[in-house]
This record gives structure tokens, C-alpha cells and sequence, in this order.
């Protein structure tokens, strides 16, 4: 990785941390306001779909198809997550399917010795790690060739920090004009922005980390992918991560019933299709779930 990536990731990876350790002594002798929360929670979602629906299920895995100007839209929702632009970010995850938990995959936590101590390095190279070491490493013309070759999504990719600077003037913003004052904008800005930005952070680096070490397998997959139900809510349904492994282009990673109900993301899928947002949205069958399943002796 280049040594301006490394800089902008030093500063951006403890910056929102900086940002909700201001928000915690602001918040000191107060409750946080409805705007406040309002704005963590509504561009929490937002900002979280454009990853979860437009980086990973629709770009990476191709799981349905839509218009150019709902591509552009998602690609923009998903650079205000400030995860990277989505060409990089694309290529980076298509390299850990290609290579997931072996030599090459740029964040499993499988590859850094055995014993307890392997086990803590592997954890922490999966969660924070791997963004100072092997982000942005996957060749963008050999695993994304399909985004640079298409001009909005290339556009979009290009003009990331732009994106990212507008995911914080948007609650400077609305903070500014409903709460009327510098004070409000401020602390708007503090919990729509950084502390929005440090906990989708850390539940989508928790998909890299926790959902490769601990929770559930149900497929006979060659993997230490697992699901992890208490995490799908926060991650959009994206903990639903060993479903998501054996069955990659799924738009839809919950497959049981409840999982489903506990999938936001593939809610949201459901709705788009019903609406004529999104087409050719890809299923998986009972029947190639069963065939996958792992015997129940093995689960």
C-alpha cells in the first residue's frame, strides 16, 4: 500500500475514536438530544446500506442489477461510510473470497501463528491491523475490472474524499439549522459524524474478525467463516457471514426464516425489487442449501 493510503488511514481510523471520546464529555452533565440521535441512527442506516447493499451484495458479488443512477447513489451512500473508495474496497473483499483464511486473504485472522497468542495477533490483523498492512493491496484491474471499466462507478471512486467530506457537513449541517447555532452543529456533527463513522467502523471490521473466529457453522465449506446472530442487527444482516460464504452471490444472507427477519439489508433487497429498484435479484434454493449442509452431527 501507498505510504499516502497508510497516512490517511492513521488518521481516519483514530479520529472518530477522538470524536466520541468528545461527544462522552460533552454528553458529561446532559442526555443527548433527539437531533443527536436522530442523526446517528438515520445516517447509521443510510451510510451503512451503502456498504453492506451497494459495496458488498450488489458491487462485489453482482447479487442483483439496477440503473446507473442507483448504482451512482448507493456508491456515494457507501464512500460516506469512509470504509474507502468502493473500487478499492471492492477488489480488497474479492481477494479475501478468492483466498479466504489462506495465503493471500488480506484479513483473516487464521495467519498469524498457533496458540493464544496467534490467535490475539490473527484478531487484531482482521479487525484494525490489516488496514495499516494489506488494505488496498488487491490489483484493481485483476479483481475489479468490471468497476474500471465503468465510468459512473469510476467517477464516483475517484471524487471518494468529496463523498466523505459531505457525510460530515450533512449533520453540521441539519445541526446547524434546526438546532439554530455553532453549539448544535457541532454536536450534531459529533454523533451523525464521527461516532457514526466509529461504530459502523468497528461492526463492519467485526465481520472480518469475530465473524472468521467465533459463532456457528451450517455448511460444509472449506472456511473459518461463521454466523453470529447477536451482531446482525448492528451489521445490517451482513453477520450472517458463513451463509453469506457458502452461498456468495445471495443478495440475501439470512436463509432461514428468522435470519431473514434479522437481515435489514435483504429486507431492504425485498422492497427495491418489489418496487422495481432493483431486477434479477439472485436466490438461494432450499434445495442447494440442503445439498451444502453440513451433517447434524457436524454442526
Amino acid at each position: 500500500m501507498s505510504r499516502a493510503h497508510k497516512i490517511a488511514n492513521l488518521i481516519g481510523v483514530p479520529l472518530p475514536l477522538v470524536g466520541l471520546a468528545v461527544a462522552v464529555v460533552l454528553l458529561w452533565d446532559r442526555g443527548v438530544g433527539p437531533l443527536e440521535l436522530g442523526l446517528l441512527v438515520g445516517l447509521y442506516v443510510i451510510t451503512a446500506l451503502g456498504v453492506t447493499l451497494g459495496y458488498h451484495r450488489m458491487f462485489t458479488h453482482r447479487a442483483f442489477e439496477s440503473s446507473r443512477a442507483f448504482r451512482a447513489i448507493i456508491a456515494v451512500l457507501g464512500s460516506m461510510a469512509v470504509e474507502g473508495s468502493v473500487i478499492t474496497w471492492v477488489a480488497d473483499h474479492r481477494k479475501h473470497h478468492a483466498f479466504t483464511d489462506q495465503d493471500g486473504d488480506p484479513h483473516s485472522p487464521h495467519l498469524s501463528g498457533p496458540g493464544f497468542w496467534g490467535g490475539v495477533k490473527g484478531l487484531w490483523h482482521a479487525h484494525v491491523g490489516w488496514l495499516f498492512e494489506t488494505v488496498g493491496t488487491a490489483e484493481r484491474e485483476r479483481f475489479a475490472a468490471d468497476l474500471v471499466k465503468d465510468k459512473v462507478v469510476r467517477a464516483v471512486d475517484k471524487l471518494f474524499w468529496i463523498w466523505v467530506v459531505v457525510g460530515f457537513a450533512i449533520p453540521f449541517a441539519l445541526g446547524w439549522l434546526v438546532g439554530g447555532g455553532f453549539g448544535t452543529a457541532l454536536t450534531a456533527l459529533l454523533w451523525g459524524g464521527f461516532v457514526r463513522v466509529f461504530l459502523l467502523h468497528h461492526v463492519t471490521w467485526s465481520i472480518n474478525s469475530v465473524c472468521h473466529f467465533f459463532g456457528r457453522k451450517r455448511f460444509d465449506i472449506d472456511d473459518e467463516s461463521r454466523n453470529v446472530f447477536w451482531l446482525a442487527p448492528l451489521s445490517m444482516g451482513e453477520s450472517w457471514h458463513h451463509n453469506h460464504h457458502a452461498f456468495p452471490t445471495s443478495a440475501f444472507h439470512g436463509l432461514r426464516l428468522w435470519e431473514r427477519i434479522a437481515d435489514p439489508t435483504g429486507l431492504v433487497i425485498a422492497l427495491l425489487e418489489k418496487l422495481g429498484i432493483v431486477w434479477n435479484v439472485v436466490r438461494v434454493s432450499p434445495d442447494r442449501q440442503r445439498a451444502k449442509a453440513l451433517p447434524a452431527g457436524r454442526l
